[in-house]
Order: C-alpha cells, then structure tokens, then sequence
C-alpha cells in the first residue's frame, strides 16, 4: 500500500474549499490539482496540510449525499495560538460541535464544521 488519505468530494465548491483552506492552514500545499476539461471545478487535487495529505474533487453527476460530522479531520496543534487562530477561522459560517475549551481529554480541544460542511477536530498537544 502507497498511502491512504481522506478524500473529500464537493458539489461545486472545491475550488472555494481549496482557496478557503490555503488561508486557514499556515502549513499548506497544493501538491496535485487537474480541473475538469473546460471548467474551473477540480477532477482530482491533493493538497498537504502539515503531515497530512487530503484529496479532494467536485462531483462530476449529482449526488443526494453530503458531508456528515461522524467523518471529521483530526488536527494536532503544538500551541494556544495556533488552536485559536484555526478554531476562529474554520467556525466562521460553519456549525459548533463541540466548543474550544479544556476537557479532561485534552488541555484545549474543539470540533466544528466549516462553511463547507466538513468537520474538523481540534486538539491542543
């Protein structure tokens, strides 16, 4: 096996998501991105946050399925600053699961949903 990774699939927001992202993440790379023939909308990109790798794609035919919480991105954050810059900027327009706050689990630790509807894991090393 080369790698596994999560694969994200959009219904036309890719390209936003991508742009959004490489705003958010201070540790970002497009490593991969091919559009659709004649379109702005992404067939296949990868794009590295940290050590993490993630694809992500616009559907090509509509789908009656979305993003769900129970599937979330986990990120490891080694400051305060860094936990509260992320968790400030990925709650904008999106939903609260869990707020950022000190649990027994961790010393800060949020889970939220962003604008897009992908759901990321906050947790404060």
């Amino acid at each position: 096996m080369r790698a596994a990774m999560p694969f994200l699939t959009f219904e036309g927001r890719a390209f936003e998501a991508l742009e959004y992202y490489k705003e958010v993440f201070h540790h970002f790379d497009i490593i991969q991105l091919v559009n659709y023939t004649g379109s702005n909308k992404i067939q296949q990109a990868v794009i590295r946050i940290g050590d993490m790798h993630l694809m992500l794609r616009d559907s090509d035919v509509p789908s009656e399925f979305t993003f769900t919480p129970s599937m979330s991105v986990y990120i490891e954050c080694t400051d305060i600053n860094e936990i509260e810059m992320l968790y400030r900027k990925l709650k904008k327009n999106g939903a609260i699961h869990i707020p950022l706050d000190d649990y027994n689990m961790s010393k800060r630790y949020a889970w939220i949903q962003d604008q897009f509807g992908v759901s990321w894991q906050l947790n404060l090393l």
